[in-house]
């Protein structure tokens, strides 16, 4: 068995999409179990730079990298700049993305494009370079996939159509890289609070889903980071190619 308080000594992590929300969760729960981490951003260097901060403040390791992860030369740097600062990876967190709901009317190439970059083509691409830094033990890769894959809301169509995709890419992924024993799963979180969904004025319609969810609420940031620390360590290294429902009964 592990180590249960410090499970990721020795480990370093990439976390994409970590300045804010559940990225940032799990940027901070990956460092409390020891881990080393690279907090990604796209655009917002402060928030990446609070992560850091707060890591540190907990006697953690972290260090902020801007790259957006649908661009080849920016997913190079990041990975380069990982190798750099901390060495050969052990974990890949594939959280960035964007969330944007439309009915099928109202559906049009630039928010196809927005979805399908970030959300799929960033995955791939992230998934590629970060491949050609793990070592010969190999290591694990979690993917930030979504319950709407398989519930498939109404007015969600092309967000839905991502997470498929991910969720897709996760099975397959797994199956390819096993022989490098580097493993390949996904956390489908419920509806989340975050700072984005604050942002977005969709709180309400959010927490709408808690009169349905058995266990009567919406989930928390904190609710999905200790399901990526477990897929990340070696508690479960006799899992691959699975998705982990964390959706407080939402089905």
């Amino acid at each position: 068995m592990s180590d249960r308080k410090n499970k990721l000594a020795g480990k370093i992590a990439v976390v994409t999409g970590a300045s804010k929300g559940i990225g940032a969760a799990i940027a901070k729960h990956l460092a409390a179990e020891g881990a080393a981490v690279v907090v990604n951003y796209a655009s917002s260097r402060e928030g990446a730079d609070r992560v850091v901060t707060e890591i540190a403040a907990q006697g953690g390791n972290a260090v902020a990298a801007q790259a957006n992860v649908a661009k080849q030369k920016d997913i190079e740097r990041l990975f380069a700049e990982t190798h750099k600062a901390f060495g050969a990876l052990d974990i890949l967190v594939n959280n960035a993305g964007i969330y944007e709901g439309a009915p099928i009317g109202e559906i049009t190439e630039e928010n196809f494009h927005r979805h399908f970059d970030l959300n799929v083509l960033g995955l791939i691409l992230a998934t590629q370079e970060a491949i050609k830094h793990f070592g010969p033990a190999g290591g694990s890769i979690v993917n930030i996939s979504s319950v709407v894959s398989t519930l498939s809301p109404a007015g969600m169509a092309v967000y839905n159509a991502t997470k498929s995709a991910v969720d897709g890419l996760t099975r397959t992924f797994a199956k390819e890289l096993g022989a490098r024993k580097i493993r390949v799963n996904s956390v489908n979180p419920g509806p989340v609070e975050t700072e984005g969904i604050h942002s977005a004025g969709i709180l309400d319609k959010i927490q709408a889903y808690a009169a349905v969810t058995p266990l009567g609420r919406i989930g928390q940031p904190d609710d999905i980071a200790p399901a990526v620390v477990f897929l990340a360590s070696p508690d479960s290294g006799w899992i691959t190619g699975e998705s982990l429902y964390l959706t407080g009964g939402l089905r």
